[in-house]
């Protein structure tokens, strides 16, 4: 049905999937579904200065429904295409495939049909109208950006100019966000985010290497449904889906509380779905809903399929996190069946057992999480600052060989006590 579908006719959106052979309520599912993904972080939506309650399904449908038709600008920059192969497969229902092409699309160099002198027509013309702009990739500047051009133009000069007439802007991935493997050492590309270039208009940034799909569907969605941007934190990226560390909602989090870690691939604590913690997981120190949204229409994710958080919705991820097989340093262990270690609180002045402040720092960094652009800086003391990143010293002691052991206790023992 959807190869025959064709295209935007009626005035509306609903009316035009109406048109499309789909009922009301196939179209209040899929705006279910949408409501459901703007609710998972349970934060506040709508502008910074007019919050309004997370929306229920009818509230989406009639706002999204009655949108005429958007015209959109799909830019793919310095990227390797992994974003949008997983927007491609967001959801894969035939009312998100149509919603998708009902947003008029009308110039994405890797799906359309168009080529040459025609496509770069198709953009000069997108352009000139009013649009929403959705960037991948980075943008070289080095060497007056030669590393990525197209149709003799650099990317930083397509960006602009798509940019101009923009009423939205989204930057879609870790490479346009803030330039991802490009950006990192030893950065021979001079490669920076869309925010680094386009200076006076908000940008949305949709973080990951590459985002969930419904995430990237549901920032257009949002969009087009509430005509502004939703609330962002100090990174750019929409609270309602970067607003929990995955630490705080991950499935293993009850053996990380128990002090029960995978300790190598396959072991017994692998097989039995333990805390990939001590394995190199960035889940404390990474914001994403990778556990409630999942990927691949909700059937798994990294951590669930036994592989630790890479941490890739984080700025500078390449960078701070490797070698991703290390674990964090300074994220202390509270599981209740370890030793009861002493943390120095520093915001409170305060020195409580393993549990007490456990319970304490979850709570904090909870709170932390709900950074707005303009609002909290982050809490040191949970270890949201500026870092740079060291060895952990713990195991660089275990890995000199000439260094006693700064502990010979065994596990066994260590539970025992």
């Amino acid at each position: 049905m959807l190869d025959e579908f064709s295209g935007w006719v009626e005035p509306t959106l609903e009316e035009n999937l109406v048109r499309a052979g789909f009922d009301r309520r196939d179209f209040l599912k899929y705006c279910g579904e949408l409501a459901a993904v703007f609710a998972v972080g349970g934060t506040a939506l709508g502008s910074a200065t007019t919050a309004t309650a997370a929306p229920t399904a009818e509230v989406v449908a009639k706002s999204l429904g009655s949108v005429t038709k958007p015209v959109v600008v799909w830019l793919q920059l310095q990227e390797c295409t992994g974003c949008m192969e997983s927007v491609l497969r967001s959801g894969g229902t035939t009312i998100e495939e149509a919603v998708l092409k009902l947003l008029s699309v009308e110039y994405n160099e890797l799906v359309m049909p168009a080529a040459g002198g025609a496509a770069n027509k198709a953009l000069d013309d997108a352009n000139a109208k009013d649009h929403i702009l959705v960037v991948n990739g980075s943008i070289p500047t080095k060497d007056g950006g030669i590393y990525c051009t197209i149709n003799g133009e650099s990317a930083q000069m397509i960006l602009e100019k798509s940019a101009a007439n923009a009423s939205a802007i989204i930057a879609v991935g870790a490479c346009a966000v803030w330039g991802s493997v490009q950006a990192s050492k030893p950065y021979p590309t001079g490669a920076v985010g869309v925010d680094s270039i386009i200076k006076g208009k908000p940008v949305v940034n949709v973080a990951g290497c590459p985002p969930i799909g419904e995430v990237i569907t549901a920032t257009i969605a949002y969009l087009l449904t509430y005509g502004e941007a939703p609330k962002l934190d100090s990174q750019g990226r929409p609270l309602f889906a970067y607003d929990q560390r995955i630490h705080d909602s991950c499935t293993r989090r009850a053996h990380f509380d128990a002090g029960q870690y995978v300790r190598t691939f396959d072991d017994d604590g692998a097989r039995n779905g333990w805390c990939l913690y001590e394995m190199g997981c960035k889940g404390p120190d990474t914001f994403a809903p990778c556990p409630i949204v999942k990927w691949n229409q909700g059937t798994s994710w990294p951590i669930g399929a036994g592989h630790p958080c890479l941490g890739c919705t984080e700025k500078n991820f390449f960078d701070n996190y490797t070698p991703f097989y290390q674990e964090l340093p300074n994220v202390g262990a509270f599981g209740v069946e370890s030793t009861a270690e002493k943390v120095g609180w520093g915001l409170v002045g305060a020195t409580v057992a393993a549990v007490g402040i456990h319970a304490g720092v979850t709570a904090a960094k909870h709170a932390a999480s709900r950074k707005s652009a303009e609002g909290n800086e982050p809490l040191q003391a949970f270890g949201d600052s500026e870092r740079v990143w060291l060895p952990n010293p713990k195991k660089v002691e275990a890995e000199t060989p000439d260094a006693p052991s700064a502990d010979t206790t065994s596990d066994d023992s260590k539970k025992a006590e």
